[in-house]
């Protein structure tokens, strides 16, 4: 969501923890006025206790892989272990532009980042200049999760990670991409049963279709008709969001990630109370 004052952000961690909730997650952005998915995590990590913190997901190939390597760590040691690493490439040529990266080649980049990043954490040196630190609180480094929806992301998820993360769609096409993840995991050997998430969007309170239609359209824009199709596709009642929750999880999903349209603080007790006894 576009830049909280800082003690909002705090206090939406807080709040999110509190509620027992199991996951707070961020939307990674450059050309935007979002604050830095890693730094808000931080921030998170010390004002809460038990939440699990999610960058999901997180632009890895507009970050140099050492320092985001880096960054990673020390997140996580800050936390205690609670961080979960979503990484992608993204769709959006104006992030790599603003960061003067070659889009096209954002998925070779990522490639190269995925087996570096698992190097780094087991305290090879970079090359041969030294080893970047601190050491992950979690043995092996954080665990990964991989966005995306072609073929090749769901090969990376299986090869680096411990599963998938859908960043918008339907039930159904989560059915689909749950599927190619189980047969990409099968034919890299993985063991035990990879873990698959989505992103969704919500709103709740009597403004929510005003906040649901004016930040859907702020965010996906530059998409024409199709965030008319998303803002539409956004959960503004109860109802649409008990079944959201109804059919990600026949459809195999183990964690679905609710982003609100509105930086209200109030949001995180609406959604407490309309989930209730379901997490």
């Amino acid at each position: 969501m576009p830049q909280l004052a800082g003690h909002r952000l705090l206090e939406w961690a807080r709040r999110s923890d509190e509620a027992g909730f199991a996951t707070l997650g961020t939307i990674d952005r450059l050309v935007y006025p979002n604050d830095e998915s890693l730094v808000a995590l931080s921030a998170a990590a010390g004002v809460t206790e038990r939440i699990r913190l999610m960058a999901s997901v997180l632009l890895a190939p507009l970050r140099p892989t050492p320092l985001l390597a880096k960054q990673a760590a020390s997140v996580d040691n800050i936390s205690g272990g609670r961080l979960v690493l979503g990484l992608a490439v993204g769709p959006r040529p104006d992030d790599y532009e603003a960061a003067s990266i070659d889009f096209d080649a954002r998925g070779r980049i990522f490639d190269e980042q995925l087996g570096e990043l698992r190097r780094i954490w087991a305290g090879e040196s970079v090359d041969g200049v030294g080893t970047v630190g601190p050491e992950p609180a979690s043995e092996g480094g954080p665990k990964i999760s991989v966005g995306g929806s072609v073929s090749a992301a769901f090969e990376r998820a299986a090869r680096y990670g411990i599963g998938w993360t859908m960043g918008g769609g339907t039930p159904d096409q989560f059915r689909e991409g749950r599927a190619a993840l189980e047969r990409a995991w099968e034919n890299h050997g993985g063991s035990g049963r990879p873990r698959a998430g989505a992103l969704a969007y919500y709103a709740l309170g009597p403004e929510a279709r005003e906040y649901a239609d004016g930040y859907i359209h702020d965010y996906y824009g530059w998409l024409g008709d199709v965030a008319d199709q998303i803002a539409a596709s956004v959960a503004t009642d109860e109802e649409t969001l008990a079944g959201y929750l109804g059919a990600f999880e026949e459809a195999g999903c183990d964690e679905l990630i609710l982003f609100p349209c509105s930086t209200d603080v109030e949001q995180v007790d609406l959604l407490a109370a309309a989930v209730k006894g379901r997490f």
